[in-house]
């Protein structure tokens, strides 16, 4: 944002920082767009390392986890802290996006359509970002938008099929039929509602 590395970025990294030039420095000023919210992870410090190995992966000085104390930060797979907002409002310069928001569940095609409509996490889930998210735009953060995963089920990279995250069911045998979750009806209800 300022046209340089912060601080910290030049005390941990020192001389592996790649250098700006002053058209580039220039450039870089107030060129901050957004900051993008997907996951979350717990960090713990972590010593230096001796120099010998430091890389991006050491540079940080953060050792990463999802779990503290035997609790998880949030659901599978996506560890989600919606309390991130709050923090954002720390920081009136940031516009966050919240992007690619979503729950998924494990697809079980024996269950009654009904049953399968009925994704309660995902309410509970879209409903407890909202609110956090209304929280910060009433403390003044500039969000930008925010992005429910997903508008449909559909193939997922690392799990084909095995999993759905759409607010609206796909009937994977009779793909023009699609049915509203009811995690969309609320979506739709809470959107109109604003």
């Amino acid at each position: 944002m300022k046209g340089d590395y912060p601080h910290v970025m030049h005390s941990l990294v020192g001389s592996r920082l790649p250098k700006f030039s002053k058209e580039q420095s220039a450039m870089l000023k107030g060129s901050f767009d957004f900051v993008g919210y997907y996951t979350a992870n717990y960090a713990r410090y972590a010593p230096r390392s001796d120099g010998h190995h430091a890389s991006y992966l050491t540079d940080a000085r953060a050792n990463l986890s999802v779990d503290r104390n035997g609790v998880r930060i949030g659901p599978k797979r996506h560890f989600i802290v919606p309390q991130f907002f709050i923090i954002t409002s720390r920081h009136p310069t940031i516009s966050p996006y919240a992007k690619k928001l979503g729950i998924d569940e494990y697809d079980n095609s024996t269950l009654p359509l009904e049953q399968q409509l009925a994704d309660n996490k995902g309410i509970e889930y879209f409903y407890r970002h909202l609110s956090y998210l209304r929280r910060a735009i009433v403390d003044g953060v500039n969000v930008k938008g925010y992005f429910a995963w997903s508008l449909l089920d559909n193939f997922e990279w690392n799990s084909g099929y095995t999993i759905r995250f759409g607010i609206n069911y796909v009937d994977y045998q009779n793909r023009p039929k699609k049915h509203p979750k009811h995690s969309a009806i609320w979506f739709k209800a809470f959107l109109r509602n604003q």
